[in-house]
């Protein structure tokens, strides 16, 4: 049974695999943090968020300064799909972001259909004051009103 994690990962249950969502391919193990299965690439953050006044002049610039902020971004190794994005002070180890207890996320998948394309585009409930259907009311509990 694969599980969609994120909008570009899953975890295949039965082999306990992060895998990309793009190509299928296998991640890393389940158990531990997916990015170590990725290909980092450490960005300049100025090369994203470029300087808004001329750093030739300035100290100060508006972009920010490589020795306190690094861009992290992460690749799946097999097709080059755009797993994670971060942004981190130098030195500091990727982020652990999504850790699951694979056994209790095992025990509610067991009977359960795998979901292949995850639902996109339905609109949530809204309450008619904002334009909307109304809003399921919930029953009073005993004794109030």
């Amino acid at each position: 049974m694969k599980v969609l994690i994120t909008e570009n990962l899953r975890i295949d249950l039965d082999s306990e695999r992060w895998e990309c969502r793009a190509c299928g391919g296998e991640l890393f193990d389940a158990r531990d943090n997916y990015k170590r299965g990725l290909l980092v690439y450490d960005r300049d953050p100025r090369e994203i968020h470029k300087p808004l006044l001329d750093p030739e002049r300035y100290e100060y610039t508006y972009a920010p300064n490589p020795a306190w902020c690094r861009i992290l971004e992460y690749y799946c190794p097999h097709c080059g799909s755009m797993i994670e994005t971060e942004y981190l002070p130098p030195g500091h180890p990727p982020v652990r972001d999504i850790e699951l207890d694979l056994d209790v996320l095992k025990e509610q998948w067991r009977d359960r259909e795998e979901v292949k394309v995850a639902p996109v585009g339905s609109e949530p409930p809204r309450p008619a004051a904002h334009g909307g259907q109304p809003v399921a009311q919930y029953p009073a509990a005993e004794g109030r009103s």
